[in-house]
């Protein structure tokens, strides 16, 4: 079993309240969720207007699927021109299957 969770940070200069910062953040969680089948939340920075960090987790049988699903979470996150990614970062976890 092979698993490994992103982290996205993304600065929102447009956004000028926690509303707006939803308006925005909300379609990319649910297109990661429902395009890629991945787990996405709002991990970070949920009380800053004009910052949010996303984590997304995605497991497989096998490690170049994993990597395949994040590459494409990525490019979809990129995608979205509201949004400066500011950086991101992969932590791939150890896991047995039983």
């Amino acid at each position: 079993m092979h698993v490994a969770a992103l982290t996205v940070e993304l600065h929102l200069p447009g956004t000028h309240s926690l509303k707006e910062k939803r308006a925005v953040i909300t379609p990319i969680l649910e297109g990661c969720r429902r395009r890629f089948s991945v787990a996405a939340a709002e991990v970070g920075d949920q009380d800053l207007w004009q910052r949010a960090t996303l984590g997304m987790s995605a497991v497989s049988s096998s490690a170049t699927r994993v990597k395949e699903v994040l590459d494409s979470v990525e490019r979809f996150v990129w995608s979205f021109p509201e949004v400066e990614v500011t950086a991101s970062r992969r932590d791939w976890m150890e896991a047995e299957a039983p």
